[in-house]
């Protein structure tokens, strides 16, 4: 896939190499942030590239490697930010996959310099990079610390956030949906709330005044419904009050609550400790990079989306993951049947469809024969469900699923198999980078 434009490319490279201009103490300083952080640039190369086994441009030397400190370490003289345009590492005229992977390696934890501007530089970037589609994000943690990620971006889904209990109406009026937080875990998650409910300077119209952040929350909550309690009569109230409203509401709309602390707040910590209070009630469900999810939904992973390095199997599985988050369950098993198909053609065009599915069928099963003809048998069978079913709402002539909880089934067995798949092919290195 190509989807970034020389354009975004050339931009991210004047980035690099010419800085950005900053706000600081009332005037403009202009800020550098080397792309390999606290590594020299041999060792961050090598994180993402076999530099011995990549050629030479120097004939005096046998490999990359040897050339590059040639020229980075004992003479110097390699420009700034030469690797953005060597043809080498296919960062100029390569796929996204391998450009974007580039760019994440510049922000994890083991290489950002953590005193520089990493933070200001990720902004710029993520900016560039929304303009053709792609976006970084917190994918997952390393000692507390973000490491990103790329993704496909959704304009839309950044416009407003859904809070847990409207994102998941449908399933809670038809009872598919239970929850139940006892007083005592509800007492320990107002104390968490009421530790962050800091106040923040607000400025409209010309006027400054303090807001809390409970106040800022409750404002969220009026967007989709008003904020009631039961009262000590039994009556269900408006409320502005927010130890009322997690300790005498439907569980639900404390749910809605927590995300929207964790939307807008600063901590890393918020939703580490958040979790420990359902882990320590025995609550199956966790925070998620600010949204609730239960333990035992079979969303997809983000540090699954992470090792996928190719854009349009990537694509189809977060898309599947929204429309199921949405409880759009149709869509959401037609997206994921559309890349279990893009999965069988992994190693296309070097393999053929069929020989495709057999090395990977060779990979997860360790080339066990008795694993390989259970999961060449799930293989066969998915692909007949696929072929005998309306997976795809326009095949008319297929068997209808008539039920939701059928569609469910679906999307659960299929993602089984996705997930070890990808699994699998990353940890033997068998990437398409």
């Amino acid at each position: 896939m190509n989807r970034i434009s020389e354009i975004t490319k050339r931009d991210i490279y004047d980035l690099f190499r010419n800085g950005i201009d900053i706000d600081e103490w009332f005037e403009k300083k202009n800020v550098k942030y080397t792309y390999f952080g606290r590594w020299n640039e041999i060792e961050f190369l090598k994180r993402l590239y076999n530099l011995k086994n990549m050629r030479s441009i120097d004939s005096r030397f046998p490999d990359a490697e040897s050339d590059i400190w040639q020229h980075t370490v004992n003479n110097d003289d390699y420009p700034f930010c030469w690797v953005f345009e060597d043809e080498r590492f296919q960062l100029k005229n390569g796929n996204d996959e391998i450009y974007l992977k580039f760019i994440c390696e510049i922000f994890h934890p083991i290489v950002r310099d953590e005193t520089g501007y990493w933070k200001e530089f990720l902004a710029e970037v993520n900016k560039m990079l929304r303009n053709d589609g792609y976006e970084l994000y917190p994918a997952e943690k390393i000692s507390n610390r973000d490491v990103y990620g790329w993704r496909i971006f959704r304009p839309e889904e950044n416009i407003i956030f859904i809070p847990y209990s409207q994102r998941n109406l449908k399933a809670i009026k038809e009872k598919r949906i239970f929850l139940s937080i006892k007083r005592h875990a509800r007492n320990q998650i107002y104390q968490l709330l009421e530790k962050y409910n800091e106040n923040y300077q607000v400025e409209e119209m010309g006027f400054t005044y303090n807001v809390s952040l409970s106040e800022i929350v409750f404002n969220d909550l009026r967007q989709f419904y008003i904020p009631k309690c039961y009262n000590e009569q039994n009556q269900y109230v408006e409320t502005s009050d927010l130890q009322d409203f997690i300790l005498n509401n439907l569980p639900y709309y404390v749910l809605d609550v927590v995300e929207f602390f964790a939307k807008h707040s600063c901590s890393n910590d918020f939703e580490m400790q958040f979790n420990a209070i359902l882990k320590l009630n025995d609550i199956a469900m966790k925070l998620d990079n600010g949204k609730i999810i239960g333990k035992f939904d079979s969303h997809i992973k983000k540090t699954t989306l992470v090792t996928i390095e190719e854009v349009g199997l990537k694509e189809l599985l977060q898309e599947a993951a929204k429309y199921y988050e949405e409880d759009n369950l149709k869509i959401a098993v037609e997206k994921l049947w559309d890349a279990f198909e893009r999965l069988k053609t992994y190693y296309f065009p070097t393999l053929d469809k069929k020989k495709s599915i057999n090395r990977i069928v060779r990979d997860i099963s360790n080339n066990n024969a008795s694993y390989k003809e259970m999961f060449e048998k799930e293989f066969h069978d998915l692909t007949a469900i696929g072929n005998n079913f309306r997976i795809r709402h326009h095949e008319t002539t297929k068997i209808d699923i008539e039920d939701d909880r059928h569609y469910d089934y679906f999307y659960k067995r299929c993602l089984s198999l996705i997930s070890i798949a990808i699994q699998y092919l990353e940890s033997r290195g068998l990437s398409k980078l």
